[in-house]
């Protein structure tokens, strides 16, 4: 009997109610939603992204062990090598949940019985990231939870599956979850997880309520529940570019939608500072009655037209207000009507000629790199026409390539300029591209900011690789010198004022003393390993001695065997040169069969003597007493040796044993008192600071201090690319301070250090 008509297979339904089949298939406003909301997200992943190499490679620059300063450093390698995968991977959690929102679900399995027998306390790592998630969660919840609950309302009336605002795909409980999972990959510490979440928090989950709020907005302009009322979305002033941004927003909104109020007072008070000078200690600008101002559209035109006929060299006379008024003056006689810039306008071009009369007078900027930045002066100024920003917030993309090129060129030495690498070229191209190609859309600096922070991450981790190494080779110097010094200590006590034979000394000094660094580097003066290394050098140095006690033929015979094994296993474990090995140990046999054989001839001399004084007491002609004298008496005879004894030296002078490479000692140095103030100075010196070097009277080098190796009191300087330039003492770099040889570069931001230097002027000029 045929009953497959009446039977409904539950696979089918599934099937019918796939996102791809019309029963399962999202509406259409639904579909927009998710895809505006995922391009939004896309962005904000890519912001974090790019500044997680920064905030990494901060964080390992403040580690306190070398451990902890790696564990970044890898962070740092692994988030590169896994960045695609983990925004392909979070995006496609985004999207999945979209999927299933017009599924029923069924046959949903049962939950299983939960026995007590097998639960387990929550791993400390596990533990710590969940409560990372749920603080980051009701920070936002906190934030805008009209937002997340009426979009989770909206959808709930737009499928078939029941949402709360846990399960919403795009509340925040969901994103964590997301992000948590495409990050799974990562082999990092949980401190170092932290600190992506942290991000993630910062540069996703911070700009959520303006999601929310474009979410919402799109729903009720497809007629989905408008009766709800959302709260404004607010805009976070802190942020730029296109990652701040949602994708509805236009790259060029305006300085009032883009900030909040507390933003716009900077620019304010600067109005306020540069009003109550103007017409005192700055001169007024004088206009005609008649003239009428120009509107920021029509600067703008004035601008663009300076920027095409810009020079390639700006000349140090160039007055960017002045060349403004002769533009103006053929503008006004070709109407007929004067024309003048408008106060605010005038106001944003008089600070930004403020800044680049600090920036071209900085000394830490090198004077081929000026040349180029003062290029950038009509984009900037147009930048801030366009957005009054530019003065408060530091993270503006303008501002910010300012000072990664400033910060670049810090290390920018002499002998760069004659070369024009890969930096200036590379601040070339963007200089010209910013004169040919940018008219009013600020986005081009944040395409030219993400690619050079690119490019010098890039060099700064080649940079950062060479230091390392140099680093350690430093280090390692350092303990090999430590070790020298030990053993130099270790010789002078058992060989200075001895009289030994020339091959024993030559060798303790040549070869020995190899045995001894190495074994004093792998274990230490306090080891087992160490006394038995003296030990040997104390019975080489006692068997190549002259004996005149009989007892010492004993002791000479049982200690050569053990004597030469040693010798020869420690000159092996050295690696020293095994002809000469050889030849010392033939000279060392003959010295000792010397000294044995010297031991035999006094013995038969002996009894000889006796047996010619017993023969002897009969005859009247000798005394008795001076045969008895002579056979007491044996060492005063001539013996004649086999072969003539080594050569006998006497140590006099201290031994002073040579690094490799070096010809001479190194010359003592002049010390200071300890509270003496360029010592002071030395002291407050940070790794990582820059400084500039005066080495004659045309040349300077500037390098950085990549490394303090306290044990050898050595200060190691490196250049931009990481290549050890210079190597101080703590003493001999006072010296430099006292003859003020060396200047400290200051690596603050140089965009700030400018607008400090201005209000500190205008306020100058406000007390005269």
């Amino acid at each position: 009997m045929k009953t497959d008509a009446k039977v409904v297979h539950l696979n089918k339904v599934a099937a019918e109610q796939s996102p791809t089949s019309p029963g399962g298939r999202l509406p259409v406003a639904l579909i927009h939603l998710r895809d505006k909301a995922a391009l939004q997200l896309k962005h904000a992943l890519q912001a974090l992204f790019d500044n997680a190499d920064d905030t990494l490679f901060e964080m390992a620059d403040r580690a306190a062990s070398n451990a902890e300063q790696n564990a970044f450093f890898e962070a740092m390698r692994d988030l590169r090598l896994k960045r695609k995968n983990i925004e392909r991977g979070f995006l496609q959690k985004v999207f999945e949940p979209f999927a299933t929102l017009n599924q029923y679900e069924i046959g949903k399995p049962a939950m299983e019985a939960v026995s007590f027998d097998s639960l387990a306390l929550v791993q400390n790592d596990e533990l710590e990231e969940s409560v990372a998630l749920d603080a980051m969660v009701a920070k936002v919840m906190s934030r805008d939870s009209t937002g997340v609950s009426h979009l989770t309302t909206r959808l709930n009336a737009l499928v078939s599956k029941k949402l709360d605002d846990k399960s919403n795909p795009l509340g925040p409980a969901a994103l964590c979850a997301a992000f948590l999972e495409a990050c799974s990959s990562l082999g990092v510490e949980i401190k170092v997880k932290l600190i992506i979440l942290k991000l993630f928090e910062k540069y996703v989950l911070a700009d959520l309520d303006q999601l929310y709020a474009e979410a919402n907005q799109s729903l009720v302009a497809a007629g989905v529940l408008p009766e709800l009322r959302s709260a404004p979305a607010r805009r976070n002033p802190g942020r730029s570019g296109a990652a701040a941004r949602g994708p509805a927003e236009p790259a060029g909104a305006s300085a009032g939608e883009q900030a909040g109020d507390g933003v716009q007072e900077v620019f304010v008070a600067l109005q306020e500072l540069l009003g109550q000078v103007r017409g005192s200690a700055m001169p007024r600008r004088e206009t005609p009655a008649d003239a009428s101002p120009i509107t920021s559209h029509d600067l703008m035109r004035l601008l663009s037209h300076m920027q095409q006929h810009a020079p390639l060299q700006v000349s140090d006379d160039f007055d960017l207000r002045e060349q403004l008024e002769q533009l103006l003056s053929r503008a006004s006689a070709r109407s007929g009507k004067a024309r003048v810039v408008g106060e605010v306008d005038e106001d944003v071009i008089n600070l930004v000629s403020m800044l680049f009369e600090f920036i071209l007078d900085d000394r830490t900027l090198p004077d081929s790199l000026k040349a180029l930045i003062a290029r950038l002066q009509i984009p900037m100024l147009k930048v801030a026409v366009l957005d009054k920003t530019f003065f408060s917030r530091g993270s503006h993309p303008a501002r910010r390539l300012l000072n990664e090129i400033a910060s670049a060129a810090l290390g920018w030495g002499e002998q760069d300029e004659t070369q024009r690498g890969s930096l200036y070229q590379k601040i070339e191209q963007m200089v010209q591209r910013l004169l040919n190609d940018f008219v009013d859309d600020p986005l081009i600096f944040s395409e030219l900011l993400a690619d050079f922070l690119a490019f010098t991450g890039n060099e700064r981790r080649r940079s950062e690789l060479l230091e390392q190494r140099t680093r350690d080779a430093e280090e390692g110097s350092a303990r090999a010198e430590l070790a020298r010094r030990q053993v130099e200590l270790a010789l002078n006590e058992r060989l200075l004022g001895k009289r030994l034979p020339e091959v024993v000394v030559r060798v303790l000094q040549e070869a020995w003393s190899k045995v001894l660094m190495l074994t004093c580097l792998k274990h230490g003066v306090d080891s087992p390993e160490w006394q038995m290394a003296l030990a040997t050098m104390d019975d080489l140095v006692w068997s190549a001695q002259p004996h005149e006690d009989p007892q010492a033929r004993q002791r000479l015979l049982e200690l050569v065997p053990g004597l030469l094994k040693a010798l020869r296993e420690g000159m092996a474990s050295a690696a020293f040169d095994p002809f000469s090995t050889g030849e010392f140990f033939s000279q060392l046999e003959d010295l000792h069969v010397q000294s044995i054989q010297r031991f035999k001839q006094v013995v038969p001399a002996v009894e000889t003597l006796q047996s010619e004084a017993l023969t002897a007491r009969g005859n009247d002609d000798q005394p008795h007493d001076a045969v008895a004298a002579s056979a007491d008496e044996p060492s005063l005879l001539e013996l004649p040796a086999p072969t003539e004894l080594s050569a006998m030296i006497e140590v006099v002078e201290e031994i002073v044993l040579l690094a490799p490479g070096q010809s001479s000692a190194s010359e003592p140095e002049i010390c200071l008192a300890d509270d003496d103030e360029a010592l002071l100075r030395v002291d407050n010196l940070r790794v990582g600071s820059w400084v500039e070097f005066q080495e004659d009277q045309e040349h300077k080098l500037r390098c950085k201090l990549a490394a303090v190796i306290k044990p050898a009191c050595k200060y190691i300087f490196v250049n931009r690319t990481g290549m050890k330039v210079l190597e101080k003492t703590r003493m001999g770099l006072a010296v430099e301070f006292r003859r003020n040889a060396i200047r400290l570069l200051d690596d603050a931001l140089l965009f700030d250090r400018a607008l400090e230097s201005v209000i500190g002027n205008l306020r100058k000029l406000k007390g005269a």
